[in-house]
């Protein structure tokens, strides 16, 4: 089968696009014919902690697909079935979080190919009213803003959001979730062009990350904030949330060492809360929240399988708003 892989050396330098060995699936396993998969930032993360000892590796978390192999044991799933693919492995109950989560695509071979296999656990059927590419785009960036929000946040209706980094996926996905819930929803980004794009969803205020936040707020305080960010703006957050918010932090794309004065947290009782991924059991409470809310995915482009690179260039560059996304039923050469 044809597959992006890494290997030899770290980061993009390391990732190609060539043949591996079509396996069958074993015990509790199926292996779906993907049709698409969805990139992100945590693939570029994988690659660029990879040296050139590793054996290779498909990255990619996110996938849907046609099951065309089901391995002994499996019950409720047949070839031919349309499904989407839950990326967290062996994480069935919110409460059972496990200490370090296991993501398909690192260390186990991922989605950046003709085909994967996975438990048959973490299958679920295709949202019937998702397109293929919104389907295939849609799992982790999806479920991480989803618990972000609802598990840990415990976002109401009329509260306000403030999302920093808008472009990403998990970013637009928190956008159009929170607002969904009645919530009020406020942006932040380096680049004017993704604070317009912004606008138009009727965001309450769309901020340059680097000018005075509370300026651009217009003195509005925040109930909650989304912080993929980490020290590059941590600062900021202490400025603009009101007492008793929460700050819920899932990324760390300026680094991992934050300064906090710890008065600034403990006087104004605020909260500093972290999250990543999401278990089974919320992957198909977001699946009924997206269906129920009529949220669709943003995708930003689509790429063919052997344009794998491109599209992190992409991704890398900062220059998406919504998913970056890879179609794996074709190649451009």
């Amino acid at each position: 089968m044809k597959a992006a892989i890494h290997h030899g050396r770290s980061g993009l330098d390391g990732l190609r696009v060539g043949d591996m060995i079509s396996e069958q699936p074993g015990p509790g396993e199926i292996r779906v014919r993907l049709k698409t998969a969805g990139l992100n930032h945590r693939d570029l993360f994988i690659m660029k902690g990879r040296s050139s000892s590793d054996g290779p590796l498909i990255p990619g978390s996110d996938g849907a697909g046609i099951i065309d192999a089901v391995g002994e044991g499996v019950n409720g799933w047949d070839v031919g079935a349309s499904v989407i693919i839950h990326p967290t492995i062996g994480w069935d109950k919110i409460e059972e979080v496990p200490t370090v989560p296991q993501i398909l695509g690192g260390p186990t071979n991922g989605t950046f190919a003709e085909n994967v296999i996975i438990p048959a656990e973490n299958a679920f059927s295709k949202p019937e009213n998702l397109s293929w590419e919104e389907a295939g785009v849609l799992p982790l960036s999806a479920l991480t803003a989803y618990r972000a929000l609802f598990t840990r946040a415990k976002l109401k209706a009329g509260e306000h959001v403030l999302i920093p980094g808008i472009g990403g996926g998990v970013a637009t996905y928190a956008m159009l979730m929170a607002q969904a819930v009645g919530a009020v929803v406020s942006v932040t980004s380096r680049n004017e062009t993704k604070l317009e794009q912004a606008r138009r969803f009727s965001v309450q205020h769309a901020v340059l990350s680097g000018g005075d936040w509370n300026e651009e707020l217009k003195g509005e305080k925040v109930d909650v904030i989304l912080d993929s960010i980490g020290p590059a703006t941590f600062s900021k957050y202490l400025e603009v949330i009101k007492p008793n918010g929460r700050i819920v932090s899932f990324g760390a794309s300026s680094g991992d060492a934050v300064e906090v004065p710890l008065r600034a947290l403990f006087y104004p009782q605020l909260s500093w809360i972290g999250t990543s991924m999401g278990s089974r059991e919320e992957f198909g409470d977001m699946l009924r929240f997206m269906e129920e809310h009529a949220i669709r995915p943003l995708i930003d482009q689509m790429y063919p399988l052997d344009e794998t690179v491109e599209a992190f260039r992409r991704m890398r560059a900062g220059e998406q708003f919504g998913n970056i996304g890879l179609d794996l039923t074709s190649l451009s050469r």
